[in-house]
């Protein structure tokens, strides 16, 4: 019953009871990445006829972040490119990093030193700054 409700509600967590329907409706499989995300396309590549181009969407596994698209499924649903890579024998470039989460907003995000956020003390200010107040 979880589930069913977090499908009705829930747009950020894998995919909504619409996605599904219109997928199973007009979707064609194409392929799955290594994060088990699953990329559709409109079935038999069909153009539409109000947007002129290839409808192209995925349904991610888990919460829906664009961060976790890789680089060569980036580029085919962007339209970079006309083929799928699981189509070809994509080889990532030697300068593409994995992926990695965008933890922004998470306990596990990067605090630079002296940030609020952070458990250490930021060190006391030397000589070099002055206050501002408004009777100088």
């Amino acid at each position: 019953m979880r589930n069913f409700i977090i499908q009705i509600f829930a747009w950020w967590h894998n995919a909504t009871l619409g996605t599904r329907f219109y997928t199973w409706r007009k979707g064609e499989f194409v392929g799955e990445d290594e994060f088990g995300n699953r990329y559709y396309r409109t079935r038999g590549g069909a153009i539409d006829p109000e947007l002129h181009f290839q409808r192209r969407w995925v349904i991610f596994n888990g919460y829906a972040e664009a961060s976790a698209i890789p680089p060569g499924w980036w580029g085919w649903m962007h339209h970079k490119v006309d083929v799928a890579p699981s189509e070809t024998d994509y080889q990532p470039m030697p300068w593409q990093k994995p992926h990695l989460p965008n933890l922004t907003g998470t306990p596990a995000a990067y605090r630079p030193p002296g940030s609020m956020l952070t458990p250490e003390r930021r060190p006391r200010v030397t000589g070099d700054y002055d206050a501002w107040s408004p009777d100088a």
